[in-house]
C-alpha cells in the first residue's frame, strides 16, 4: 500500500532508537525526507546512517537537540523551519515513588513529555493550514489511560498528550490537517529494555523469565503476553501520518497488545 508520503518532510522527536527509530524508518521506506532527532550528535549520526543502509536512497538528515528545553525546541526550529510531518514522540520515564517525586522532577517529565510536543506543534502548525495538508502525531502511551501507581508523573503527561491533541485536532476542522494520538503498550524499546534486564539481573533470572513475570504481575491484562516490538508500533504510526489516513482525527489510537480492557 502507498501510504503517500514521498516528497513529504517528516521530524521525527526522540528517534535515535526505540519507537522513534521505527518511525523514523517506516517513514524514510514510504519516501519520506525524514528529519531525526536525539540529543548528541553522535547518536543522531549513527541513527540516520542506520536508516540509509535499511532504506538505499533515503533522504535522512538530521538535529541534535535537548527538546526538554525550550532552547532545545527553538534550535530544532531555526533549523527545520517547516514540516509536513511531525511525529512528538520524544519522552522520558522513571519508575519513582509518589513520594519521592519532586517538584522539578514533575516539571521536568511535563517539559519533556508534553511541551517539547506543543511547541514543535505551535511551530509547525501554520505552514500546514498554508499548504492545507499536514499530521501531528503524539506517542503517547496505555499509561494515559491506566496511570501506573509506579510511575504516577510519567502516567499525567501520557494523559495530557491525548488532551492536547484532541484540542489541536479541533482547530483543523475543515482541512487536510490530522492531529492523532498514538497509545503503545509495554514495547521492547531500549530504555524498557534495559530497565526489564536490571530488572532481571538483579532477580538472577534470565530476560524472558523476567518478561513473564512482568505481564503476569505488572500487565497481566496484556492479551499479547510480551513487549510488542517498535517496529510493531511504528506501522500505526506510519499509516496515521499517510494521505490514506485523512479520515482519522482527533483519535486516540491503541497499539496496546490488549492491556487496556476497552472497546472505547
Amino acid at each position: 500500500m502507498d501510504l503517500g508520503l514521498r516528497g513529504k518532510r517528516a521530524l521525527v522527536t526522540g528517534s535515535t532508537a526505540g519507537i522513534g527509530f521505527a518511525a523514523a524508518r517506516a517513514l524514510a521506506a514510504e519516501g519520506a525526507e525524514v528529519w531525526i532527532n536525539g540529543r548528541t550528535d553522535e547518536r543522531v549520526s549513527a541513527a540516520a546512517r542506520r536508516i540509509e543502509d535499511y532504506v538505499p536512497g533515503a533522504t535522512v538528515r538530521g538535529i541534535a537537540a535537548d527538546l526538554g528545553t525550550a532552547q532545545g525546541a527553538e534550535r530544532v526550529i531555526q533549523a527545520l523551519p517547516d514540516v509536513d510531518v511531525l511525529v512528538n514522540n520524544v519522552g522520558i520515564f522513571a519508575p519513582q515513588a509518589f513520594e519521592q517525586i519532586s517538584d522539578a522532577d514533575w516539571m521536568r517529565f511535563f517539559e519533556t513529555n508534553v511541551l517539547s510536543g506543543v511547541r514543535l506543534s505551535r511551530a509547525y502548525l501554520p505552514g500546514m493550514r498554508a499548504r492545507d495538508w499536514g499530521r501531528i502525531v503524539f506517542v503517547s502511551s496505555e499509561s494515559a489511560v491506566q496511570i501506573p501507581a509506579e510511575m504516577i508523573h510519567y502516567g499525567m503527561t501520557k494523559t495530557a498528550q491525548v488532551a492536547v491533541a484532541r484540542g489541536l485536532a479541533e482547530t483543523t476542522v475543515g482541512t487536510g490537517i490530522t492531529v492523532n494520538t498514538v497509545l503503545p503498550g509495554p514495547t521492547a524499546s531500549e530504555g524498557v529494555g534495559t530497565f526489564v534486564e536490571q530488572l532481571a539481573a538483579e532477580r538472577g533470572i534470565g530476560f524472558e523469565q523476567m518478561e513473564q513475570e512482568f505481564f503476569a504481575t505488572a500487565r497481566p491484562s496484556s492479551l499479547l503476553r510480551r513487549f510488542a516490538t517498535p517496529d510493531e508500533v511504528a506501522g500505526m504510526i506510519a499509516y496515521v501520518c499517510s494521505e490514506r489516513a485523512s479520515a482519522t482525527n482527533g483519535a486516540a489510537l491503541r497499539v496496546d497488545g490488549g492491556v487496556v480492557r476497552s472497546i472505547l
